[in-house]
């Protein structure tokens, strides 16, 4: 999320519960430039035990020459590799949720990110992959970019049941998930969309059979939802929202 998921945003979210915190997308060519505000988007504070960093790019030598950079120089941890922004400007790009509409440049960006980071760290940085459905009902790509994130050596796919044209409108398309789980059996499968409560995740996971879920409009001045994730997930009673005065300090 451009603009939230900064270091203070992190840190403070990592207070209330435990998770893997991922940086706001930075785009590969300006990393590989080494432009002021890309190595400050990648920046994570020494509290940060895993340091995930989501990349954008369309071009699969910058993406590995980016992955290489960040690896090599001890700059991260995890790599997240974003084919879900539903912009406009970047989808008239080529980039983003219509990378996926291109089956063998998907497949090659996938697997210039995991041999960068696998020869980097020698197998010890893991590659992910975040998707849409597809640019719109008439051009859903998610079952196939699924199987080739996994064919080219992804770890986990993580699936917005939305289409780019939704964006963040209407329902989210959890039997999507089911359908993905299914297709790639051989990977974790993450379900994001309309998770507003630690109950909702539970629910996505029962009913999908999703492996774990993923977050983003849902924490936006909620920090404390982390925790309530960690409390349903650990059986335990759900911490309630907190009080007004309690979010006064939390916000100071």
């Amino acid at each position: 999320m451009a603009g939230i998921t900064n270091t203070a945003f992190r840190r403070l979210c990592r207070e209330f519960g435990g998770g893997l915190y991922v940086s706001e997308m930075v785009t590969s060519r300006a990393l590989v430039e080494r432009t002021e505000e890309s190595l400050r988007l990648v920046g994570h504070h020494e509290s940060e035990d895993i340091r995930s960093v989501q990349l954008y790019g369309v071009d699969p030598k910058t993406i590995a020459d980016a992955v290489t950079m960040l690896v090599a120089e001890d700059r991260a941890d995890h790599i997240d590799l974003n084919f879900g922004c539903p912009a406009k400007v970047v989808n008239r790009h080529g980039g983003g949720a219509a990378v996926p509409t291109r089956p063998r440049l998907l497949a090659a960006i996938v697997a210039a990110a995991v041999d960068a980071a696998d020869a980097a760290s020698g197998g010890r940085v893991p590659v992910t992959v975040k998707m849409r459905m597809g640019l719109d009902d008439e051009r859903l790509t998610y079952l196939e970019a699924g199987r080739i994130a996994a064919d080219s050596g992804a770890k986990a796919v993580a699936l917005h049941s939305r289409t780019a044209a939704q964006r963040y409108s209407g329902r989210a398309h959890w039997d999507a998930i089911t359908a993905l789980v299914e297709a790639v059996p051989d990977v974790p499968v993450l379900g994001n969309g309309d998770i507003w409560t630690a109950q909702d995740a539970l629910l996505m996971m029962e009913q999908t059979g999703c492996a774990g879920v993923v977050v983003g409009r849902a924490c936006l001045g909620r920090p404390w939802f982390f925790g309530q994730l960690a409390d349903v997930f650990a059986d335990r009673p759900v911490r309630p929202e907190p009080p007004l005065g309690e979010v006064a300090i939390i916000a100071a």
